[in-house]
């Protein structure tokens, strides 16, 4: 019993004070080709409107309207991603997962 709890004790603190590169650096999405017929219209049409705003010329554009352009692209990009596939588990998710597979 004892060898068992400074077991788990030990695997706890090699996970909490080793390095975690993971954690510091975001992974860039990875693009691929995608054919137009795949993609649904309403997500053509945002990503439309995104390359509409890039292409303005901002500099005759007030501050407000700059900020709302901001705004309306940041809320178009946040729905893009969400109807995207994926489940994300954090780091600590993973360390209490696998402490509960050792324990149990």
């Amino acid at each position: 019993m004892k060898n068992n709890i400074l077991c788990l004790i030990l695997i706890t603190l090699l996970f909490v004070l080793s390095p975690n590169s993971v954690m510091a650096t975001e992974k860039t999405p990875t693009y691929t080709a995608v054919e137009a017929n795949e993609i649904p219209p309403e997500i053509k049409s945002m990503i439309d409107r995104i390359n509409e705003i890039k292409s303005m010329n901002k500099s005759s554009l007030t501050r407000a309207e700059r900020k709302e352009l901001r705004k309306e692209v940041r809320a178009m990009k946040k729905s893009v991603r969400a109807s995207g596939n994926g489940i994300y588990i954090s780091s600590g998710a993973i360390i209490i997962i696998l402490l509960l597979i050792i324990i149990l």
